[in-house]
């Protein structure tokens, strides 16, 4: 806003050019103070001018904090840091309209926040900065933190439900934690999570219980970030009115339970289908909720935009176009693995191809492919769903993950017999998946017969395009972390510094690294005398295979990826 201001105040002849360069210049050598409180200090308008100023050119009122009584029920509704980070001071509430005390009426940040925070409309009135500063530290009295949220519920509903928790866990009726979840506050504020979870771009939501402490992160580009802390009365309510809306049985807290909850939603001015897979999970304190958010709009389906190398997709399009054999996706949980089989899927799903999965749980329906959701408590598994595939003449078969010996060898068989096997294993590499399948018990010849291509990856975040900037590495460093001595000696890495568009964190969305193994007739000879991960990795390498680190630095040669993303998903 500082630019704008001293544009204004000089257009309006409140300043002067030279005096606006005078306080432009002060502030080169004061980054973190204000044109506004600059113009102050040098003498040149007094708060009360600024304020006059702002609230005419913006159209809000302008209020003297030394004559207004603040309410010490508002000022919970907001963290004394939020207020110190922001310049913001809650003053009174009316109805739904919280009003608010700003130093820029133009902070649009500020106002999203709060309004995330409270769930209540943001009326913003302008005030200096001094009076500002001073009325935080008198309000606040900066002694006990807050509780951000307490008040807001307390405020939303006069009459709420008395779900409190003792030191021993006692039973809450059911009648009244069927009342308490549809409580008026706790179906906004769970509202509000599942919506703001969409509009920040999180994958997955977690709502914690601690000993003194309600905790919502989101998880955001891979990293969990804190979001709020209802406070602890709410606890069974929010977990209840979670359960309800996923079909959940709300009595058994003491097990374990999945479920869906399926949700249209507004978003600028278009609906949107929503899909979150719910579980709750027992833990000291209570129940542990972790929703996955499934939005179709993220399921990126083409390819080419997944971020494979070049070679490394014209060698995993070759083996998913074979008609036969096996191509195994590998890597840890949240690291694309579903996605990259879901984008094969869809490249090979044509009219003449009867394409079944069975997956656990089905993660986004496909038109014209056959989906069974895995159903282990009437016998329903992965071995049992195969089985009953190969009886309905399929070409493609897509198994959600291999866990066991039976599934294993069900799944080699079928690719031995002619069909396309496309499935996932919990491995670190390409080449220890061919040890993990031989310590299952499969024989050696028939891994060596079966597999056609195996590949390893990971997420990592991408950096920001808008604050991307240049970072100088001793040249050391990188040859440490992988580069030729040729490619250290040329190499420009680049790194976040962070700005408003990546929330300040450098980074913005995602890719992936890629390590594809091509099963070729080397390989099978080694494959077939027992030889060891690291022998199998080794060939490869000579055979032209891109280890996943190789794939992290290629991309941060290319400015995609930081070189501490590169070093926190990969190893040497």
């Amino acid at each position: 806003m500082s630019q704008r201001l001293g544009d204004l105040l000089v257009k309006e002849k409140v300043i002067t050019p030279e005096q606006l360069e005078q306080a432009m210049k002060a502030q080169k050598d004061a980054p973190n103070s204000r044109l506004g409180g600059i113009l102050v200090k040098l003498g040149f308008l007094t708060d009360e001018d600024v304020t006059n100023f702002l609230s005419r050119q913006y159209g809000v009122p302008a209020i003297n904090l030394s004559f207004f009584e603040i309410d010490s029920a508002v000022v919970k509704l907001i963290p004394h840091d939020t207020a110190k980070r922001y310049q913001i001071l809650p003053l009174s509430r009316v109805g739904a309209s919280l009003t608010i005390a700003m130093v820029d009426p133009t902070n649009v940040f500020a106002m999203d926040d709060i309004k995330f925070m409270t769930g209540f409309n943001i009326e913003p009135v302008v005030a200096s900065e001094t009076a500002i500063m001073e009325g935080i530290e008198k309000a606040y009295n900066v002694s006990a933190p807050e509780e951000n949220l307490e008040a807001v519920m307390a405020s939303m509903s006069e009459d709420e439900a008395d779900v409190e928790l003792q030191a021993e866990e006692e039973d809450v009726g059911l009648a009244a934690l069927e009342k308490s979840a549809d409580e008026a506050p706790i179906v906004k504020l769970v509202n509000i999570i599942l919506t703001e979870a969409v509009k920040r771009g999180a994958s997955d939501i977690h709502v914690e219980p601690y000993e003194k402490e309600l905790r919502v992160r989101f998880r955001i580009d891979g990293m969990l970030q804190p979001i709020m802390s209802p406070p602890m009365k709410l606890k069974d309510a929010i977990t209840s009115r979670i359960k309800i809306m996923a079909k959940l049985d709300i009595s058994e807290k003491r097990l374990p339970q999945d479920g869906r909850i399926m949700l249209k939603m507004q978003f600028g001015g278009k609906k949107k289908q929503l899909d979150y897979r719910v579980s709750t999970l027992p833990t000291l304190w209570g129940e542990k909720v972790v929703m996955r958010l499934l939005d179709k709009e993220n399921l990126r389906l083409d390819m080419t935009k997944l971020g494979f190398e070049p070679e490394s997709l014209v060698k995993f399009e070759k083996a998913i176009l074979k008609p036969y054999g096996m191509v195994l996706v590998t890597g840890p949980t949240g690291s694309g693995k579903t996605n990259t089989l879901y984008s094969a899927i869809s490249r090979l799903n044509q009219p003449d191809t009867n394409i079944m999965t069975a997956e656990d749980p089905v993660e986004f329906q496909l038109a014209g492919v056959n989906q069974v959701q895995m159903k282990e408590a009437i016998g329903l598994n992965f071995a049992a769903a195969l089985r009953a595939f190969l009886r309905q003449d399929p070409n493609i078969i897509l198994v959600g993950e291999i866990r066991d010996f039976e599934t294993a060898e069900i799944a080699i068989k079928a690719a031995l017999t002619g069909h396309l096997v496309l499935s996932t294993l919990h491995t670190n590499g390409a080449p220890e998946t061919i040890s993990r399948l031989m310590n299952m018990g499969i024989e050696p010849f028939l891994v060596a017969t079966s597999v056609h291509l195996i590949q390893a990856q990971r997420l990592v975040r991408r950096i920001c395009g808008e604050c991307a900037e240049v970072v100088d590495l001793p040249y050391q460093a990188l040859i440490e972390a992988g580069f030729s001595p040729e490619e250290a000696k040329t190499v420009k890495v680049k790194k976040g510094k962070g700005c408003g568009v990546c929330n300040n964190s450098g980074y913005k969305g995602r890719t992936g690294l890629y390590e594809v193994m091509e099963v070729d007739d080397e390989l099978r000879e080694l494959i077939l005398v027992g030889a060891s991960a690291l022998e199998l990795k080794k060939k490869a390498i000579e055979r032209g295979m891109i280890t996943l680190r190789r794939s992290g630095l290629i991309k941060a040669m290319n400015g995609i990826v930081s070189l501490e993303e590169v070093a926190r998903e990969t190893v040497h």
